[in-house]
């Protein structure tokens, strides 16, 4: 799974937390509108975030193999 990189499509994944985020039944249309937005752009950060971090997570273990092969090379040529 280290090569496996996941990542969200951050619209996608901010359409279905609204999906589950109904409007109360006591809520002004304005403010439940209001709040779908703020969450929908929550949601999109913590979207790209979870990419971000993902891309470097995959980065650092390239990074790891390509130093672990690098060892190898050098174990064998001065061993």
């Amino acid at each position: 799974m280290a090569n496996d990189k996941i990542t969200l499509d951050p619209a996608a994944f901010a359409a279905a937390v609204l999906g589950g985020n109904a409007q109360r039944p006591d809520e002004a249309n304005k403010l439940y509108i209001k709040r779908q937005l703020t969450l929908y752009l929550e949601a999109t950060l913590l979207a790209q975030d979870f990419n971000n971090l993902e891309e470097s997570r995959f980065d650092m273990a390239k990074a790891q193999k390509r130093d672990d092969v690098l060892s190898k090379i050098i174990e064998h040529r001065y061993h």
